[in-house]
């Protein structure tokens, strides 16, 4: 069986990669990532699991904006030193694919919102074209480009950011499909407990394939379709195995900011984090609520609610119990300041999801070890690519590649 050489770009915590290497049938070459609690993360991930010794040096610490450096090689104070891309391409005598997507805050639409100027100033607009350099150099077959479904309305300068996207990858000879809508997937669908909708952006390059278009929509209208799952995982069917966690409830505790009993299980992570007595409470009321079967607290309630407890309005409702009979919601980085919006849905344990409830809601294995704070963890999660997401895109593309080998012309 033939094994695709892939580098992984703004690799994060490695979600993508992962799902890579579990399908059996790539090879990783480098991957990039300037944020370090996810670079030692991703080593010690290649190290343990995927038996990758060298994966030190293969996991570049750096920063994707420093194009020359990254491909020839830099000693950095901040960065380390490293021989560069070049060298580990070169080493494996190129490269098939390219996977990875730029940090997706300055196209999501909450971000837009939340930002005085709608993310229009915000260098991320323009990493995809970091990412353009290094497809440009290396010529892979394929990349998938993943990013959030804010994408195709994001228009920061005016022109919409899909239109850039497209063009760019004009320029270099690379076809993506026509209509973008196609591109944008739900994760629920492929084995990820969670209503999760992302944007994978496959492009072919065009020099060496004809009729990528036809190519394209029979990955995203045949092949992709054929590794979803035939229904979803629930919250409880993820989640419902593992110990509570009973929070202490004694006033005592609460000023002394002792942390929370923990659960005898061999499970890492699963730990909740700190809440005041107010939010214990709100929580214990709020999935009552639920479990009571009432549902008296709408949108409308949960704000008076949160104005009540908090003494302020807000003009969202700032609490969600998970459903537990449901896909969770949307995992998001947010999770690091707050676990407002992933209450369990237990009323007893009265808290937020633990990390590893987290993960689990982001099909990360038990076994996946995440390094650095509870903050870098639930930050790490919830930027990452659910695995079980990227194994199933992988395998598609691994039939895609097949089927692009066989129609192979030598140039048009």
């Amino acid at each position: 069986m033939t094994k695709y050489k892939f580098i992984d770009l703004f690799a994060g915590c490695g979600g993508l990669e992962d799902g890579f290497l579990q399908s059996g049938k790539y090879t990783d070459v480098a991957a990039v990532e300037w944020l370090k609690p996810q670079v030692n993360t991703l080593i010690h991930r290649l190290e343990k699991k995927w038996n990758i010794k060298d994966a030190a040096e293969r996991v570049m610490y750096f920063d994707m904006q420093r194009t020359e450096e990254l491909f020839k090689g830099w000693d950095d104070e901040t960065f380390g030193r490293s021989r560069g891309l070049d060298y580990y391409v070169s080493e494996m005598n190129g490269i098939d694919v390219i996977i990875g997507g730029p940090p997706c805050q300055a196209y999501s639409v909450a971000g837009r919102v939340r930002d005085e100027n709608g993310m229009r100033d915000d260098y991320r607009n323009y990493l995809f074209e970091h990412y353009l350099n290094v497809v440009d150099r290396y010529r892979p077959g394929v990349f998938v480009f993943e990013n959030v479904p804010g994408i195709l309305s994001a228009a920061p300068d005016g022109t919409p950011i899909t239109e850039r996207i497209r063009k760019g990858f004009h320029e270099i000879e690379y076809d993506i499909i026509e209509d973008l809508k196609m591109a944008k997937i739900n994760a629920g669908d492929f084995g990820v407990p969670q209503n999760r909708e992302r944007m994978m952006i496959v492009g072919i390059d065009s020099r060496i394939h004809s009729d990528t278009q036809k190519m394209l929509h029979k990955f995203y209208e045949e092949i992709l379709p054929g590794y979803k799952e035939k229904r979803k995982i629930t919250v409880k069917e993820a989640i419902g195995d593992l110990p509570a966690c009973m929070p202490y409830l004694g006033e005592e505790h609460h000023k002394k900011r002792k942390s929370h009993a923990e659960p005898e299980t061999d499970v890492t992570w699963h730990k909740p984090r700190y809440h005041n007595l107010r939010d214990m409470d709100t929580f214990r009321t709020l999935a009552l609520d639920i479990e009571s079967g009432r549902r008296e607290y709408d949108s409308e309630k949960i704000s008076e609610l949160y104005a009540e407890k908090i003494g302020s309005k807000s003009p969202i409702h700032r609490y969600h119990v998970l459903e537990p009979d449901m896909p969770s919601t949307t995992i998001i980085a947010h999770l690091y300041k707050d676990g407002n919006r992933f209450i369990h849905y237990d009323s007893k344990q009265c808290r937020s999801i633990t990390v590893r409830e987290a993960a689990r809601l982001q099909s990360f294995d038990d076994d996946f070890e995440f390094t650095g704070s509870q903050g870098n963890a639930y930050q790490m999660i919830g930027n990452a690519v659910p695995p079980q997401l990227a194994k199933r895109v992988a395998l598609a593309l691994y039939d895609l590649l097949e089927e692009m080998d066989k129609e192979r012309v030598i140039s048009k």
